[in-house]
């Protein structure tokens, strides 16, 4: 999976890198937009075109054959039979070819995500007296058979990051939190380290973005979908997750944060694939 994110990543860096001067939403709505369009010319190769003419013109065949014949139960009833099937028919000839396309859907969504999901962590002053719910907070969660390893975790902050709690342990669990806050200005690491030397590290960012932002890293391989900026931990790491909470992007009149990226990146591509569906010629 990270070899895949790697150059996920690297690709969109270049696709992207000529809208960094463009506020956010316009360079969600090109992608998305581009991607659209890519979407319905794949739909359209990979689809069985003139199967999914044929069924919908059958279930306009039978529409106004129950139209016609409106006073004739049996003949309506069969017709409702046959609109029915064909209409199964047309589902299937129409969710097939999406199985393929959900894997660049998801690649393109998770980059969106980790590159306008999210802000930076807040940077405070450095006098400042900052009140319990006003940092960010740490979460680690150890694998189940490690749980209790949980007990010598220590959590090294970098420069310009101070923690506003002491470190909470739950044994039982195998979990841990601790509030931080930055007062400056900050592009580097947490390292989370274990009684036994393991150690493993959650990218943070301060102040200003240094690049794409990922709240966790997980030892899920299908996690690396989701969350592509930073790799995921080894499958034999004790670490099961680690996540650092950073701030959700307002996005004004859509939901904040990934969930309105999301809808933003679907309003646009559905949009854009509308808008090509006649002059491309694709059935849908």
């Amino acid at each position: 999976m990270n070899p895949l994110n790697h150059a996920s990543t690297r690709l969109f860096d270049k696709l992207l890198a000529p809208l960094e001067r463009l506020p956010f939403p316009f360079a969600i709505v090109f992608a998305s937009a581009v991607f659209g369009v890519l979407a319905l010319v794949a739909f359209k190769h990979l689809s069985a075109q003139k199967r999914i003419a044929t069924a919908k013109d059958r279930i306009k065949a039978h529409l106004i054959e129950i139209r016609i014949y409106q006073d004739d139960l049996a003949i309506v009833g069969k017709a409702i039979g046959k609109v029915l099937l064909r209409n199964l028919q047309y589902l299937g000839l129409n969710l097939g070819p999406f199985v393929p396309l959900s894997i660049p859907f998801v690649l393109v969504v998770s980059q969106l995500v980790v590159r306008y999901g999210f802000r930076p962590v807040e940077v405070h002053a450095p006098g400042e007296s900052i009140l319990p719910g006003r940092g960010a907070m740490i979460e680690v969660d150890l694998a189940r058979e490690r749980a209790a390893d949980v007990a010598g975790l220590r959590i090294e902050l970098p420069q310009g990051v101070r923690a506003l709690s002491p470190l909470v342990r739950v044994p039982a669990e195998g979990r841990a939190y601790q509030e931080i806050a930055a007062v400056a200005p900050v592009a580097g690491e947490i390292a989370f380290v274990l009684a036994d030397g393991t150690r493993v590290s959650k990218a943070l960012s301060a102040g200003v973005a240094s690049g794409p932002l990922q709240p966790e890293r997980r030892r899920s391989g299908w996690s690396g979908l989701l969350w592509p900026a930073e790799d995921t931990l080894a499958g034999d790491s004790p670490f099961d997750r680690v996540r650092l909470e950073y701030p959700e992007r307002r996005m004004s009149f859509l939901p904040d944060g990934p969930a309105g990226i999301l809808l933003l990146f679907l309003l646009a591509s559905m949009a854009a694939g509308l808008l090509v569906l006649k002059p491309l010629k694709v059935q849908i």
